[in-house]
């Protein structure tokens, strides 16, 4: 079995190009493509006659959060913690959570927004933005912010991921919705076609946690701990952005329904295209790697909380 399993990961190794993973590409283009399709531009014209939703999004997902991300990562990770984690492996946890707090979420956002009583047609517009805004300040604040931790990260190497997993699935996405729109319409695309491939998402997903994990093995299993000391920097950076956000939206009278679902697009994260900018600039086993998958253990549970915070907090909102 030992054998076998070795045999797999030397055969995983060589499918790569560029320091790109291509099963674990394909694994995460499986699982972007479908959220890219959802994705309606012609949506985001109605925006402007509500902006300070968007302005409250791009504010706090840009210029906030990644450096808070940085800040409480590299509090922890390399202070506090700094006697339990190797030199080596503080700079790629941080490096991992630098990936992490420079994507906003794209996918999982719309399950926070319907589960918080959120304007739908709002949230799409945010996501759809940041989606166009990553392809632009993506790269910039992660060059930036790595720059400062003293780690080298080839500027190539990030472009290109970006353009893998953003600027094709987008395309396609985009392209996907029209082609079904004319063909077949809104609703077959809507009730047939996205709810189909919200099933290959998930196998998407599934597959690609089991490589990375399998490959991440030999770490967790031998040091469980640097799970924890990981999770702990990216809990209190959801946490605490979620309450900036929140809290802006409560004193800027933002109605509700655009409140709500505001803060789950900057506490959840866009952890495929980390995990694929991780991987491709890092490789499959390296610590960031494992930092960026580490957020899929926590994020769902601590999103839930944040959910029933907003949904307690309604009756206090002027504008419900």
């Amino acid at each position: 079995m030992e054998k076998c399993f070795q045999s797999f990961h030397v055969f995983l190794s060589k499918l790569e190009y560029a320091h790109v993973s291509i099963p674990v590409a394909i694994l995460i283009w499986l699982m972007i493509y479908p959220m890219m399709v959802k994705v309606d531009f012609s949506s985001i014209v109605n925006a402007t006659k509500k902006p300070r939703g968007l302005i409250l999004t791009w504010v706090t997902n840009w210029f906030v959060k990644p450096f808070t991300m940085y800040i409480f990562s590299f509090v922890f990770l390399m202070i506090v913690f700094a006697n339990y984690i190797t030199p080596a492996l503080q700079r790629q946890y941080l490096a991992g959570a630098v990936f992490l707090g420079a994507a906003p979420c794209t996918a999982m956002v719309f399950v926070w927004s319907y589960l918080s009583k959120g304007d739908a047609g709002y949230t799409l517009v945010q996501v759809a933005t940041n989606d166009l805004i990553i392809l632009f300040a993506y790269v910039p604040i992660v060059s930036l912010l790595l720059g400062l931790g003293g780690i080298t990260v080839p500027y190539d190497t990030l472009i290109l991921s970006v353009i893998l997993f953003v600027v094709i699935p987008l395309t396609f996405g985009y392209l996907t919705r029209i082609w079904a729109i004319k063909r077949k319409g809104r609703k077959w695309l809507e009730e047939v076609f996205l709810t189909g491939m919200g099933k290959v998402t998930i196998i998407g997903l599934l597959l690609t946690l089991v490589i990375l994990f399998s490959f991440q093995g030999e770490i967790i299993l031998s040091n469980p701990f640097h799970i924890l000391l990981i999770a702990v920097p990216l809990a209190i950076q959801t946490y605490f952005i979620f309450g900036v956000a929140y809290g802006w939206a409560y004193l800027w009278k933002l109605p509700h329904n655009i409140a709500a679902p505001a803060p789950m697009i900057e506490a959840s994260n866009f952890f495929e295209l980390a995990v694929a900018v991780a991987i491709s600039t890092y490789g499959l086993n390296s610590g960031a790697a494992l930092a960026t998958v580490v957020v899929v253990l926590e994020e769902v549970p601590i999103m839930l909380s944040l959910v029933a915070i907003v949904n307690r907090t309604r009756s206090k909102w002027v504008n419900v």
